[in-house]
């Protein structure tokens, strides 16, 4: 191990020392929950309530800032499902599957006809969590929305991030007719909402960036697709002319993450051990986080994507105190803009720097940042006759309160001079 790395890794260690250990999972954690092995293709895990403690004496919520990531969706591509099912075919046609394939193809053939023309769509499932979380954030502060007053709320231009975003403001204005909700998806606001320098695109290209080998040589390490392939297929002959063993099982590996979101009964995690998903797992969660958050070698140019929209809450906050009748700012996009908001905002330890794909899942889990909907809200509280300076903030991440290093004395409370004051000492850099 080379004294850089060691550098980070004492980095990552002690910065986990002083967080809670929300980064760190286990085998056992997510076997006990499957649907964890499909890290961003995990389903919104609804809290029954929004955490609330209640805010120091005198203190009352009046502004909320916003962002989320869509909620549970199909598939990008309706060939994610038909290059799976079509090579399974062509497999019964020549006797080439074994009975547990025939299943498999079976059950594939009544997903591929529910699925057909969703491409990349909000599944109910997604509309329905985000109109859980509306409603929880409205019962939780209901002064927020009391009056009637506006919000503001935009998508980027991506239809399963509208319909996201419907699907909140209807729940808002079912439960208060009277609020007045202006919604729009433009491209002029992908500037913050969706934001990705060339620089940082440089990084991340899945062709050239310098993290690519590596990957390269720990996806084949880590994909062994010699047991299921043998269980699917009954012909060494058909395998050895038409399947590619390792593009088959990560076919697989997708679709059976995402059922969880067309909440189907029909399940593929039967095709796998659970430790195949845990190896997949671990690809995909390295690829996301190169991709999305603080990779050691990129030297902080990812997660200075979200500077525009971190700058954006500032400014929204800064609209609330001076507009009374702004109530709430809402705003709807990806998983790649939550993951480097998270980090940049300093949330629990999503800004950990690792460099070292074997070692990532110990630090850093995708599907604990951002499964689907995941979501990322402040709640700004001031008291009767007070000033600007006596504003306090709390940040909930998925509707939980969270840390961020900044003083104080009243968690989840935090000074907004403080805290804001933090977030532009980031911006500066």
């Amino acid at each position: 191990m080379n004294s850089r790395f060691s550098k980070i890794m004492l980095t990552a260690s002690l910065s986990l020392a002083c967080l809670p250990v929300f980064g760190q999972t286990t085998r056992d954690e997510m076997f006990a929950t499957i649907e964890k092995t499909g890290g961003v293709y995990y389903a919104y895990p609804a809290p029954k309530a929004t955490q609330n403690t209640p805010a120091p004496k005198g203190y009352t919520p009046f502004f909320i800032n916003h962002y989320s990531r869509h909620g549970s969706r199909y598939l990008i591509s309706h060939k994610d499902y038909l290059r799976v099912k079509d090579l399974l075919v062509r497999a019964d046609k020549a006797g080439a599957l074994t009975e547990k394939g025939r299943d498999v193809l079976s059950r594939l053939t009544v997903v591929c006809q529910e699925v057909d023309g969703t491409e990349g769509d909000l599944t109910p499932l997604g509309r329905r969590e985000h109109r859980g979380i509306a409603e929880r954030i409205y019962k939780a502060y209901p002064e927020v929305f009391a009056k009637g007053d506006s919000i503001s709320a935009r998508s980027t231009i991506v239809p399963r991030c509208a319909m996201s975003m419907v699907a909140y403001g209807d729940r808002l204005k079912e439960l208060n007719p009277s609020l007045t909700i202006y919604y729009e998806m433009s491209e002029k606001y992908m500037d913050y909402l969706n934001y990705h320098t060339d620089e940082s695109n440089r990084f991340t290209d899945g062709n050239n960036g310098p993290w690519v080998e590596e990957y390269r040589k720990f996806k084949e390490e880590h994909t062994r697709p010699d047991r299921l392939v043998a269980s699917i297929f009954s012909s060494d002959e058909f395998v050895r002319k038409e399947v590619n063993p390792g593009e088959f099982m990560w076919g697989m590996y997708w679709i059976a993450s995402n059922m969880q979101n067309l909440e189907s009964k029909v399940s593929f995690y039967d095709v796998f051990e659970k430790e195949e998903l845990f190896d997949l797992w671990q690809c995909a969660n390295y690829q996301f986080y190169v991709g999305n958050a603080n990779h050691a070698a990129g030297n902080g140019i990812v997660v200075a994507n979200a500077k525009n929209l971190l700058r954006n809450i500032l400014e929204s906050a800064d609209a609330a105190l001076a507009d009374p009748k702004l109530c709430a700012v809402l705003r709807f996009g990806h998983d790649g803009n939550v993951i480097p908001l998270a980090a940049i905002m300093r949330i629990k330890n999503f800004n950990v720097a690792v460099s070292e794909p074997e070692e990532l899942y110990k630090y850093w889990c995708n599907f604990q940042v951002v499964p689907m909907a995941g979501n990322i809200q402040m709640v700004y509280y001031n008291k009767k006759g007070g000033k600007a300076e006596d504003v306090l903030v709390k940040i909930l991440h998925n509707e939980q309160e969270v840390e961020i290093p900044v003083k104080t004395d009243m968690f989840p409370y935090y000074k907004w001079s403080d805290v804001k004051a933090f977030y532009q000492d980031i911006l500066e850099k």
